[in-house]
């Protein structure tokens, strides 16, 4: 019996005298010094009390050990959870509860703070890196393992979701969920040995690990593993890449700074964007700057990937392309299921073996998640245009009702982005006494305040008055999470209470 996910990406750095990562500080790791951290790794979650199936969470910095834990993990049949590291403990001790988690790994630093935690809830705490006690456990361990046989419908990872609307829900990757995923990418991006991959992102985050890290494992390619985006690392760095995957706050610096050109980027073939809307004039202004095309694609935590732009063909902007191959999208009704005519709005669903098995001990949540066929509600509005690009409109939860019509938030950002002073904006819904819900611009500023009254104006002949903003907040930036996400909740949050005083 075999270990598909184990077999497909770690096995082959096996005896490999390549370099797999480039690190910061200007030392590499070949694929086989990396294959041997694997295995003692693997072996040291067997002394650690961790068998097939059981949970490892891991809150740590960046790393090639963290790295190294989720191939421990795949290896022994384990259950890797990674999360964010600005969690704080309330919110750490949630997800390791709900798990039932039974080693958690965090950095030297964080041991003291969080040993009350792990102790109230009764989970081994190890610490990973250099000093860490679970390098010591390590070091004392055989660095060959025999993988755990595992099948592709096998639990690989929890990913906790964000919990905007309710407790973070635990999104259950299998084994063939995130290889036929990498597998589809490979072949998509043409990805081969020759490419190095520059890769800033963070790693408890499906971009940057079942993206990022599966996509170059798969094709026997190469890392520059950086802990963060630090654009002097970028650029210093860059020369060696040939490939570069981020999120659109990565583009929006580098194009703020004048020492990217064509020149500088001109060795690279591609550049990839996705965990957040990509602006359709951060999207012309890179191509005019460097004479590439940004290639953005569509995921989610719940399904991997699940369109892309074309690697040969047009890159169009402002859409997300077309879905992978293997992977069946329509756009329904979001009432009645009823697929809907090309061009139409409504909610985005998908099919196929990238989708994840449900959410973890939430059997009526994942019921509630999927059509009878089989078809996962994504919750993302969008439509497919005359070229058969799927161009995404908004979160459904999003979708501001005002005065019985409905408003989509992504068609008035577009007028507004395009407004002198405005860099960026987002559209909220905001109780209101007559209508329900008013439509609410929050903008940001480009360094110069935008004149509302003009843009009140200009968006007069642009837009349905019912899908003008009745109010407008100007900030000097707007709300992001980690992978640059707008917050919408939190500005909702922020400023609900804003039409208040005209009901009373």
């Amino acid at each position: 019996m075999e270990n598909p996910l184990y077999d497909a990406l770690f096995a082959p750095l096996a005896g490999s005298d390549l370099p797999f990562l480039y690190l910061e500080d200007g030392t590499t790791l070949s694929g086989d010094a990396f294959h041997r951290r694997v295995g003692r790794y693997a072996n040291a979650l067997g002394v650690a009390g961790v068998s097939a199936g059981a949970r490892v969470v891991v809150q740590a910095t960046k790393s090639p050990h963290m790295l190294a834990v989720y191939g421990a993990a795949v290896a022994a049949g384990a259950v890797f959870l990674p999360l964010n590291t600005a969690y704080t403990a309330q919110e750490l001790e949630y997800f390791v509860a709900d798990c039932g988690a039974t080693l958690l790994l965090v950095d030297p630093a964080q041991a003291a703070a969080l040993a009350p935690l792990a102790a109230k809830l009764g989970v081994r705490l190890e610490t990973l890196g250099e000093r860490g006690s679970f390098d010591a456990i390590a070091a004392g361990c055989a660095d060959s393992f025999t993988a755990v046989p595992r099948t592709e419908d096998d639990l690989t990872a929890l990913l906790y979701t964000s919990g905007t609307t309710g407790r973070s829900k635990g999104a259950m990757l299998t084994q063939r969920n995130l290889l036929s995923n990498a597998q589809a990418l490979v072949d998509l991006w043409q990805f081969t040995p020759d490419d190095v991959l520059l890769h800033a992102l963070p790693i408890f985050h499906t971009h940057g690990l079942f993206v990022a890290s599966n996509v170059v494992l798969l094709a026997r390619a190469r890392m520059i593993f950086l802990p963060k985006f630090d654009i002097e690392q970028v650029f210093a760095f860059l020369p060696q890449a040939t490939t570069m995957m981020g999120v659109p706050t990565f583009y929006t610096r580098l194009l703020d700074d004048p020492r990217l050109s064509r020149e500088t980027v001109g060795h690279m073939r591609l550049f990839v964007s996705g965990s957040a809307p990509l602006l359709s004039e951060t999207h012309v202004a890179w191509s005019d700057r460097t004479g590439h095309a940004i290639l953005e694609r569509y995921g989610m935590t719940e399904t991997n990937m699940l369109t892309s732009n074309p690697y040969e063909g047009a890159r169009r902007a402002g859409t997300v392309g077309k879905p992978l191959p293997g992977v069946e999208l329509r756009i329904a009704d979001p009432d009645t299921g009823a697929e809907l005519a090309q061009g139409e709005t409504g909610m985005i669903e998908v099919r196929g073996p990238n989708v994840f098995k449900g959410y973890w001990q939430m059997p009526e949540k994942t019921a509630a998640e999927f059509r009878k066929d089989g078809f996962f509600m994504t919750g993302d509005l969008g439509l497919i245009d005359d070229q058969g690009y799927v161009n995404i409109v908004g979160r459904a939860k999003d979708l501001i009702i005002s005065g019985g019509y409905n408003v989509y938030p992504k068609e008035v950002e577009l007028v507004l982005d395009d407004m002198p002073h405005v860099l960026e904006s987002a559209v909220i819904g905001l109780p209101h006494p007559d209508f329900g819900e008013a439509v609410v611009a929050v903008l940001a500023a480009n360094g110069h305040a935008p004149d509302i009254a003009q843009i009140e104006q200009a968006l007069r002949d642009k837009l349905a008055r019912y899908k003008q903003p009745k109010a407008y907040i100007v900030l000097p930036e707007l709300p992001r999470n980690t992978m640059g996400k707008v917050q919408k909740a939190a500005l909702r949050k922020q400023y609900e209470t804003k039409f208040k005083e005209t009901a009373q």
